[in-house]
């Protein structure tokens, strides 16, 4: 019974409560609620608007992402087309060398139609004080013998003195152990050229006769005398005349026609035509 009056008292107090809260609605004014509810948007609209430009942010963030991926897929292939481009520009620096090759060996043959030749190019060359050879590519089974003349497109090279199967070593005429039986193209006189110790380019010019008349800019080339240059063929040019206190002992030095640091292409001589 006790129980049954605790609920009833509960009730009347909640209806009570209702009641007045019905007038306190019923009598409050239209512009205090607006008022109020200016008061609550002004609390929670910068919250609304900053959640919202969060989520702005996040989303441009992960566009932000996604064009770092694009980037990079963009720069892969960029670097693939690069590497293509690269081969391709290698391709054709190799055929326009070997085309530059041929050109030269064609334009040798033009220059010596006297002789029979075998174009070759060179695979090694060790010049330096002491010694001065060149190595090329053919050999004796290109029919590359030892004696036979070298030559290049400005001149004379040297002589084969060695050969294997596939290759050939070629001792130059800077070489200070070679001397090389020569003319004066303008007085014809016959001299002696050797290589120097001092110098890959300038050569040595000896046995000069007392009565020779001797001018620099002449031009040497091979007298044919001593069996294994031909005659003609180009060496060198006069490029100072030394004298001494005997007339016998003068001397020249001639610059070598051919450059042999630059030398790539060479003709053997093999008989002539």
């Amino acid at each position: 019974m006790y129980k049954n009056k605790k609920t009833g008292m509960i009730g009347i107090i909640i209806t009570i409560i209702i009641l007045i809260l019905v007038v306190i609605l019923s009598n409050t004014n239209i512009q205090k609620i607006s008022y109020l509810e200016n008061i609550f948007n002004s609390i929670v609209m910068p919250i609304q608007n900053g959640l919202t430009y969060l989520k702005n942010k996040i989303a441009g963030n992960n566009s932000f992402f996604t064009d770092i991926e694009n980037l990079k897929a963009e720069n892969e292939t960029l670097k693939e087309q690069n590497s293509n481009l690269e081969k391709s520009l290698r391709e054709l620096e190799i055929i326009k060398s070997e085309n530059e090759t041929l050109k030269e060996y064609v334009d040798l043959k033009d220059k010596y139609p006297e002789y029979k030749t075998i174009p070759a190019y060179i695979i090694n060359r060790d010049i330096n004080n002491y010694t001065k050879t060149i190595s090329i590519n053919v050999g004796e089974k290109d029919g590359i013998k030892p004696q036979m003349t070298v030559i290049a497109d400005k001149g004379l090279v040297g002589h084969v003195i060695s050969t294997t199967q596939n290759t050939a070593k070629v001792q130059t005429i800077i070489d200070t152990s070679t001397a090389v039986s020569s003319v004066i193209s303008t007085s014809r006189e016959a001299i002696i050229v050797n290589g120097t110790l001092e110098s890959n380019s300038m050569l040595k010019a000896n046995y000069i006769p007392t009565d020779a008349t001797l001018l620099e800019n002449d031009n040497i080339e091979t007298s044919g005398i001593g069996g294994i240059y031909p005659k003609g063929i180009h060496i060198g040019t006069i490029k100072q005349i030394v004298a001494t206190k005997n007339s016998i002992d003068r001397y020249a030095y001639v610059e070598a026609a051919v450059d042999f640091e630059k030398l790539e292409t060479v003709l053997v001589i093999t008989t002539n035509n």
